[in-house]
């Protein structure tokens, strides 16, 4: 059984919660689908955990792309910041290594993407869109797992092609708190999880370790309303 983890952005409090969910419920493998670091309060903590598993295989987030190579990040004061400070968290050969990983990855016949197959920032929303071929982009797999919009939730294409969002680990924006993942059992069967923790915790903690930042506090707004406000 693999657990699909996604979008934990530096939020150690929450991956810590999950991987005790999925350990319990058997899981002895992982797919790592992106956005390690940036936003959250504890980075270096994060990235640390995730390399002490066992058994993973990992994707690279735009997140992960833009602390790399931030001319490519958008042109936003509260990113730009961010990304600086989750530079100063993380070694340069860290930030290297993440930047490094493989956009996408087929296996057993699920694609795993971060966004979509033709994107790492446009991504499947939980309702059917016009958009939906063109981002599948020629992908010849029946089922496609993604992250990014932070939202937890599975359906099907017009093709028959099942849409996969595990939902984010670390910062939820579906209105639950709770961390968001996946386990996929070896007989392909699907089970999308929630598991509470102290998100209050890792809002105060990223006030706390980044006192008057701008990004910090939109990050600890967003952790406590478990939604994507300004």
């Amino acid at each position: 059984m693999r657990a699909l983890i996604y979008d934990v952005h530096g939020n150690v409090l929450a991956l810590e919660a999950v991987l005790e969910d999925a350990h319990a419920a058997g899981a002895n493998g992982f797919l790592l689908g992106g956005d390690y670091g940036l936003f959250g309060p504890w980075p270096e903590e994060t990235v640390a955990t995730l390399r002490g598993l066992p058994d993973a295989t990992w994707i690279r987030g735009n997140v992960d792309r833009w602390t790399a190579r931030r001319d490519e990040a958008p042109d936003d004061e509260l990113i730009q910041a961010a990304i600086d400070a989750c530079r100063q968290s993380l070694a340069e050969q860290v930030v290297s290594e993440l930047e490094g990983l493989p956009e996408q990855l087929a296996i057993d016949g699920t694609l795993y993407c971060h966004g979509s197959p033709i994107s790492d920032v446009r991504s499947f929303m939980p309702s059917a869109a016009a958009d939906d071929d063109e981002l599948l982009g020629g992908a010849v797999e029946r089922r496609v797992v993604f992250g990014h919009t932070h939202l937890q939730f599975t359906r099907s294409t017009a093709s028959g092609i099942e849409l996969v969002n595990p939902g984010s680990a670390g910062m939820p924006f579906d209105g639950d708190p709770r961390a968001a993942y996946a386990l996929l059992a070896d007989d392909g069967l699907l089970e999308l999880r929630r598991v509470a923790y102290d998100h209050e915790a890792s809002a105060a903690a990223v006030e706390e370790r980044y006192p008057g930042a701008a990004w910090a506090q939109r990050s600890a707004r967003r952790l406590r309303r478990a939604q994507m406000c300004d």
